[in-house]
């Protein structure tokens, strides 16, 4: 899906908006990213980079995985 450029928190609330509920998967009850979430933009870790405000350029794929653990 295509959404516009701007800060990742951004990006999200247009995945939010064409996908009510979206939102809440990813971010915990204060807005931060949820522990168990990966969020990639290009290829980086955003929690390396900026966090929710790293700027996502137009072109560039944000990926979203969730953390496998088990034993």
């Amino acid at each position: 899906m295509e959404v516009a450029p701007g800060p990742l928190s951004e990006v999200i609330a247009g995945l939010e908006a064409a996908h009510p509920g979206f939102a809440d998967r990813l971010l915990d009850e204060d807005g931060g990213l949820r522990k168990f979430v990966n969020v990639f933009v290009d290829d980086d870790d955003v929690r390396y980079l900026d966090g929710l405000t790293t700027e996502v350029a137009d072109g560039i794929t944000v990926s979203i995985i969730p953390a496998v653990a088990g034993g």
